[in-house]
């Protein structure tokens, strides 16, 4: 097809935001009268999904498409909500009444306002008992969300998601926002878009979900997303049945690609394979900018986890990183030496095997295969599978923390001032002093001159008013037999500590 300058209408695509448990999947739930809640692994949309709904026009007398997309309230998916504001032509910021705005509704907002598109708050619960809508607003307004009729200009819609309250106003509001946006597209063009999601379908092989931004994607075509590539055969709309052709703001999915296509690249389209394999020989990766890892911070050695992992889609694996980055701290480092989508197999377990320190598995979403757990039970490797992104969180902090080698930490227990030096043999010496700092026991010391450490000695025993003790606190007077290679003088510094293993905190 050529390109024409050819314009026409084209429905909004929807982005629905907000913190978890605000309610976005209810809300799409009652728009769409399912259930998708009720699938979800612990009430959480953790896949980015798009669908396409007719509402009523009102004004028009007519039914108008809008494509929703539904993306996850956990922190954890920020790069998939980040994305889905990207090609998103309106935003839903959803806003609970009985909790108000939360930090990742302001991160949802900045995702927003970063990509300058339009946005309606959605103030839910309404119904709920301890619901307070003025409250929210003033809240909304505390955080520079400044709605219409409260010194601002954005749009919004009381509605109760779970009892469909209010809902017909909001679809109407989105209407009316999308025809203020004026927004076109050219049917005649061929098909452009973003990918939404991945994962690689056991039966059906890599599958791919797509929102057509612009243009006609038709059966017999050619899509190429950088070095991917899907000649069309297979295609289905978002309920899964097959179609033989699609255009601007439809969500789709596309069956048979060569390899994994990233979520969210753009793709392009073609009608001849030549044309598609020459896009492909084209394309230059971006280069990549090198971070140099400091194993050793501070003077201490930090310890480093490898990680294998395995999610069902490449969203889902995205998220899984990012949630390991945020678990990085001065003293452990998490290192991923392998990633994939699909189930856990016996690859898996070598490429565990073949690091240094037996790489943990993580595995979300997916099952293990039988030679994989047989294998991994032989070689002591560690399997974990989730279907919460948080319960993985909460594992790495707990449980994994006790399959870690202890450290050894050491901690300054007090100081001591020498005083006076009553004698000196080969390597026992007698000496007087006061406590400085913290308690003097029968310990370890070394000896600081002129804040220059000279050497090490151990206290063999310690008195305090002429008798024997067992600790002499701050700013009380000792005598000490020591055991040391090092003469010590009046004026020196003992510093005295003690060296305990502890499990490294994650």
């Amino acid at each position: 097809m050529d390109k024409t300058e050819t314009k026409e209408k084209r429905p909004p695509v929807v982005v629905v935001m907000g913190h978890i448990d605000h309610g976005k999947s209810t809300l799409l739930d009652y728009i769409r009268s399912t259930k998708v809640v009720e699938k979800e692994a612990g009430g959480i949309t953790q896949h980015m999904s798009a669908y396409e709904v007719e509402v009523d026009n009102p004004e028009k007398k007519n039914k108008e498409k809008i494509t929703f997309l539904d993306t996850p309230g956990h922190e954890s998916f920020q790069a998939i909500r980040a994305r889905g504001a990207k090609v998103a032509d309106i935003a839903i910021l959803v806003v609970a009444a009985d909790d108000g705005v939360k930090p990742q509704t302001l991160e949802a907002l900045k995702c927003i306002k970063e990509e300058k598109i339009p946005f309606i708050v959605a103030i839910n619960k309404i119904d709920k008992p301890d619901a307070n809508v003025e409250k929210t607003k003033n809240n909304l307004a505390e955080n520079e969300i400044y709605l219409e009729g409260l010194g601002g200009d954005v749009p919004f819609v009381e509605i109760s998601a779970k009892k469909g309250q209010n809902i017909p106003e909001l679809l109407e509001l989105i209407i009316l926002v999308a025809e203020l946006e004026n927004l076109e597209g050219n049917s005649n063009d061929l098909a452009e878009g973003v990918i939404l999601e991945s994962n690689l379908d056991p039966k059906k092989g890599i599958v791919a979900t797509l929102v057509i931004t612009n243009g006609t994607l038709k059966k017999g075509m050619f899509v190429v997303s950088e070095k991917s590539l899907a000649p069309l055969r297979i295609m289905e709309d978002f309920l899964g049945e097959k179609i033989e052709e699609a255009s601007f703001s439809s969500p789709i999915r596309i069956i048979g690609w060569n390899q994994m296509p990233k979520v969210g690249a753009f793709f392009q389209t073609f009608e001849k394979k030549k044309e598609a394999e020459k896009s492909i020989a084209s394309y230059k990766e971006p280069e990549e900018i090198q971070v140099v890892n400091q194993s050793n911070i501070g003077g201490e050695e930090k310890v480093t986890i490898p990680i294998v992992l395995k999610a069902d889609t490449a969203g889902s694996l995205e998220a899984l990183e990012h949630e390991l980055k945020k678990l990085d701290n001065e003293r452990i480092n998490f290192k991923v030496v392998s990633s994939g989508i699909g189930t856990i197999t016996e690859n898996d377990v070598k490429s565990s095997i073949s690091t240094e320190d037996k790489a943990v598995i993580l595995g979300f979403n997916v099952k293990k295969d039988n030679s994989a757990e047989i294998l991994a039970n032989r070689e002591g490797i560690t399997i974990q599978q989730f279907d919460i992104i948080y319960k993985m969180t909460e594992w790495l902090k707990t449980d994994l923390a006790k399959l870690l080698p202890k450290i050894a930490v050491e901690e300054i227990t007090g100081t001591a001032k020498v005083l006076k030096i009553f004698s000196q043999q080969k390597n026992s010496q007698i000496i007087g002093g006061r406590v400085e700092e913290g308690a003097m026991t029968n310990s370890e010391f070394r000896i600081k001159r002129r804040e220059n450490i000279i050497g090490e000695g151990k206290v063999k025993e310690l008195q305090s008013k002429k008798e024997k003790v067992g600790e002499v606190k701050e700013g009380i007077e000792f005598g000490a037999n020591i055991e040391s290679k090092i003469s010590i003088s009046v004026g020196d510094i003992l510093e005295f500590f003690k060296i305990s293993e502890q499990s490294v905190k994650i």
